[in-house]
């Protein structure tokens, strides 16, 4: 098979490059390795900046969008005591949305066949080719043969653990690296929400968080060590411990019920450089992990996306190069803004095993500047919807 781009990596950040790609007429293939439905049934974030869903809204993939997901105003940050409320939408004009990863997934799937956007699932073994020069190739392996696609660039969208970041030699790159001392225990049940807005909340015990899925769907966090086995909390276990962290206030409106899904997620800062090596462009989880406080993940991966739809259409429509010359730094950027937002709000709402007497206080204090300086409410709410692509 021959295509213009191939892309590995069938989530969403892979699934969005390609519709943005076949927008501007530019051939491309997906390969996953995984199938449609695992990729369906992985449980990740779901709020959505605004530049998030003015792509989706500019694709016309936002039926469900706009019917389903929640416009968010605000968040709250608390103390244990008090709700401080931060007033994105006033501060800022923007709205945060929420609707889930799962479900942007789930968009992104069925507008792929009426787009011509060619997705290959069950692909094993997938391996890249010759990324230095300006004639690559993939080769994976389906129902027992070896297959192989030709292009001109080769995107890689496929997380973390996937093959296209380790085929940049380690001699032109670098990796910074934060691994945190505990991981997020989550619950996802159906009862309604305990508040209408997020609820990021540090306590003595620890960091909470109340968020949501729907109006009937649930989200609730703790952060307990990593050594922490799922199997040790029971659903009462975990919602008492979700009322005295969350505190009074938002303890009053929670409703309780069984877990549809519980696990436990360890939390990580990474960033690799560069996102582009040769014909390779890394996208997404591939190229950068940030801590869940804050909702970026998702996020960047869109406006990695888009700046590379953006490279590769100057490219392939109007012979301009300097597009993808100029991928990654302007990536990064916006990157490594977003790995400082989320890193001091982790900082801010947890509390680290070194932490001592002195730590607790400085948070404190830090909350209690937020709750009374519009200023720093600003610089938080700004951050929080998204800063400029």
């Amino acid at each position: 098979m021959k295509t213009q781009v191939v892309i590995i990596g069938a989530g969403p950040a892979g699934l969005l490059l390609g519709h943005l790609l076949r927008a501007e007429d530019i051939d491309c293939i997906i390969v996953e390795r995984a199938s449609a439905e695992y990729v369906l049934g992985r449980i990740r974030a779901g709020v959505l900046e605004q530049t998030t869903t003015d792509l989706l809204h500019r694709l016309d993939i936002d039926a469900r969008l706009n019917s389903e997901g929640l416009l968010e105003e605000g968040f709250c940050l608390a103390d244990g005591e008090r709700l401080i409320r931060i007033d994105t939408y006033g501060l800022t004009g923007k709205h945060v949305t929420v609707y889930g990863q799962t479900e942007v997934t789930r968009d992104l799937m069925d507008a792929a066949p009426q787009r011509g956007l060619e997705i290959i699932y069950e692909a094993n073994v997938v391996v890249l080719h010759d990324i230095d020069g300006n004639a690559p190739y993939v080769t994976y392996r389906k129902d027992g043969c070896e297959h192989r696609i030709d292009a001109h660039f080769i995107a890689g969208c496929d997380g973390y653990h996937g093959p296209s970041r380790q085929a940049i030699p380690k001699s032109v790159a670098q990796s910074y690296e934060r691994e945190y001392p505990f991981g997020w225990l989550g619950i996802l049940a159906d009862v309604p929400p305990c508040h209408d807005e997020l609820i990021y909340a540090n306590h003595k015990r620890g960091f909470a968080l109340a968020s949501m899925r729907s109006k009937t769907r649930s989200r609730y966090y703790i952060d307990v060590p990593v050594t922490e086995n799922v199997e040790d909390w029971n659903d009462d276990r975990l919602w008492d411990e979700l009322a005295v962290r969350l505190g009074p206030q938002a303890a009053a409106n929670m409703t309780r019920g069984a877990a549809i899904e519980k696990s436990i997620a360890p939390l990580r800062s990474f960033v690799f450089e560069p996102m582009r090596h040769g014909s390779l462009f890394l996208a997404g989880d591939a190229a950068h992990i940030v801590p869940p406080t804050g909702a970026k993940g998702l996020n960047l991966a869109a406006s990695d996306v888009h700046y590379l739809s953006e490279a590769l259409a100057g490219f392939f429509n109007h012979n301009d190069n300097d597009g993808i010359a100029a991928y990654s730094q302007k990536a990064l950027a916006r990157v490594w803004k977003s790995e400082r937002f989320s890193w001091s709000l982790t900082k801010l709402m947890h509390r680290f095993p070194e932490d001592g007497p002195f730590e607790r206080r400085m948070q404190m204090a830090e909350l209690d500047y937020i709750s009374g300086s519009e200023a720093a409410q600003k610089t938080i709410a700004e951050n929080y919807v998204g800063l400029p692509l």
